[in-house]
């Protein structure tokens, strides 16, 4: 029977303090282990696994339900901060080097995963279709830990985030291929493949066309409007802070909705619209309004300057797409819709089937076999000399060459590189004190110039290879609708048990999301040792440990 409203019931004390301290832990979590490893999201999927269905099921299913798709807009913010954090110009610079990154992290998890066609018998199908759920990376799990470690606006965390984004759109392409397909092996649709792929590239095309050739001509034109009449409405309009907020927010959820209905992926409109805004805010002209040409008609209370014109003539009032997320979202983001993001990802572990000694070890061997198909990647960013075993002559060919082909792994940024040299604070280095700047003074002084010299070890490779191997959210996802429509199932599976392959997938997905992040974390931890010095035989050396990927 049907009824007109929902009748209200006081929470028992259980539910209070089961919910209040789920929330509060997840917190306390994340904190602690920022600080120490920076990844705290290891602790709130760990919490999601104790409190949820797989562990001590204190949370009810209709509760868990409602943490998932909060945490799913916790997901979708997650990546527009991300695309906020980037710049058109920076993808740009690095669009082959992220493409090559992307592919190789494509590529070699698919290939690798008809390895289980010896280690446990599956089929092609079966094969491809775990493959589709560990091809993908997290898009979540990248932007938090970039934005912990603060590598996010850096060389490399473009490189990372352009590359994360292109294989999450082919994962997202999965999702569409693998839940048309069943345990008969039905026939696979052309459009099924080709309609999520090029509304990607429709999206990825027409949004910069749309900024350039509609967005950028009419700012202009209300910045004129603007710079002629200050005092007329369109200024005093755009002015306020809370008209960009409701502007960024339909912008997003717009690019939200149309990529939905399209048939593509909502994260990746999510992350255009960051990029768009983030280029409006640096790419786009914007009217510098004297404020002496708003004095004349100065309102006053009192002989006191109203709040609303202090907030007009005062330049600390900022519209920018960060600062207005920061003001409105990022407090509810980071305390309540992320941690409830990593949370349901722990509640979608089948922790109690995964240790069979069979599971056990299958599981183990695929991951390794996973964890090298990501940390592959890196090896684009690894600069390998050839010069001894060439010959002379293929060496001055190639030296020739060298400006043309040197921007995949050693482009020279100009105008980074002159900021760079007068305001250190666009490296990647942490804060020292007085006594240390004098210390090492002339070492830094006679250090050479970040971009032009090779960075210390493999450590940016390193970081790159293991932020790609987190799958997460796209591959719990796969392989979820895989399980369901009877794409791992054999005929000796039992119906009430989830199917050998999916827990062997499933292994593979939780350990990679946990290690990833967890070494990436450690490897960052190290590179700001370094980066602050060590204290050898007497004299203060300072390495340059990322060199040009450092760079922001």
């Amino acid at each position: 029977m049907a009824t007109s409203s929902l009748p209200y019931h006081e929470p028992g004390i259980v539910t209070i303090l089961t919910h209040t301290s789920f929330l509060l832990l997840l917190n306390i979590g994340n904190t602690v282990l920022d600080h120490t490893i920076y990844c705290g999201l290891l602790g709130q999927i760990f919490l999601g696994i104790a409190w949820g269905t797989p562990g001590a099921k204190w949370l009810s299913i209709e509760v868990e339900a409602v943490i998932v798709q909060l945490g799913y807009l916790g997901l979708l913010l997650i990546v527009y901060e991300g695309g906020l954090s980037t710049s058109f110009k920076a993808i740009k610079e690095n669009l082959l080097l992220s493409s090559c990154v992307a592919v190789t992290g494509i590529a070699l998890p698919i290939g690798l995963s008809f390895s289980l066609l010896t280690l446990c018998g599956a089929t092609h199908l079966q094969s491809f279709a775990a493959g589709a759920a560990l091809c993908s990376t997290s898009l979540g799990t990248t932007f938090t830990v970039l934005g912990s470690t603060g590598l996010i606006q850096a060389r490399l965390g473009v490189v990372l985030t352009s590359a994360a984004m292109m294989d999450d759109v082919v994962g997202l392409i999965m999702v569409q291929v693998i839940s048309n397909l069943g345990s008969s092996g039905a026939s696979i649709s052309a459009v099924t493949i080709v309609r999520p792929l090029l509304v990607s590239v429709a999206f990825a095309v027409c949004a910069p066309a749309v900024s350039v050739f509609v967005i950028k001509p009419i700012t202009l034109w209300l910045n004129d409007i603007r710079e002629k009449r200050p005092q007329a409405l369109p200024n005093r309009l755009f002015a306020n802070e809370k008209i960009p907020w409701i502007i960024h927010t339909l912008i997003l959820f717009g690019c939200i909705a149309g990529s939905t209905y399209a048939g593509t992926s909502n994260l990746f409109a999510a992350y255009i619209a960051g990029a768009g805004i983030s280029w409006w805010d640096s790419e786009v002209p914007h009217p510098k309004i004297d404020a002496e040409s708003t004095a004349t008609a100065t309102p006053t209370v009192n002989g006191t300057e109203t709040p609303e014109h202090r907030s007009l003539n005062t330049e600390a009032s900022n519209t920018s797409g960060l600062h207005t997320f920061e003001k409105y979202y990022s407090q509810p983001l980071h305390r309540i819709l992320r941690p409830f993001f990593f949370a349901s990802i722990g509640f979608s572990i089948p922790i109690t089937e995964m240790f069979s000694s069979a599971i056990i070890w299958k599981g183990l061997a695929y991951t390794a076999l996973m964890i090298v198909g990501k940390m592959a990647c890196g090896a684009w960013l690894l600069r390998i000399s050839l010069t001894p075993a060439l010959s002379a002559k293929l060496t001055a060919t190639l030296k020739l060459l060298r400006p043309r082909v040197a921007h995949l792994w050693t482009r020279v940024y100009e105008k980074l590189t002159s900021s760079h040299n007068t305001n250190p604070a666009h490296r990647t280095q942490p804060r020292t004190s007085s006594s240390q700047q004098a210390r090492d003074a002339r070492a830094i002084n006679q250090a050479p110039d970040p971009a032009s010299i090779k960075p210390r070890s493999i450590y940016p490779a390193s970081i790159l290879g293991c932020a790609m191997t987190a799958r997460g959210e796209i591959g719990f996802l796969i392989s979820s609708i895989a399980e369901s429509n009877k794409i791992f199932s054999t005929t000796q599976t039992n119906a009430d048990k989830n199917s050998e392959i999916f827990l062997i997938v499933t292994w593979a997905i939780m350990l990679c999301t946990i290690l990833g992040p967890l070494a990436v974390g450690l490897v960052v931890k190290r590179v700001e040792q370094l980066q602050q010095g060590v204290q050898r035989q007497g004299r203060f050396i300072r390495g340059d440990v990322l060199g040009v990927w450092g760079i922001s």
